[in-house]
């Protein structure tokens, strides 16, 4: 998800992609753990996304 996407979203629906987007991280990284994933640049991709909607929610005071 790029920046200007994450920007355009209200803190209610940025606050609720950011929790599904954690658990979905955490049993992606479990998952790979178990057994590897086929992309494994995936949780990769997903970690950066987390830490760009926190970096904004941050941005916006809260």
């Amino acid at each position: 998800m790029k920046m200007s996407e994450i920007r355009n979203m209200d803190i209610a629906e940025l606050k609720e992609r950011l929790s599904d987007l954690k658990k979905k991280y955490d049993s992606l990284t479990l998952s790979h753990a178990v057994t590897p994933l086929e992309n494994p640049m995936e949780i990769r991709k997903m970690r950066r996304t987390i830490a760009r909607m926190m970096t904004e929610l941050n941005q916006r005071g809260n």
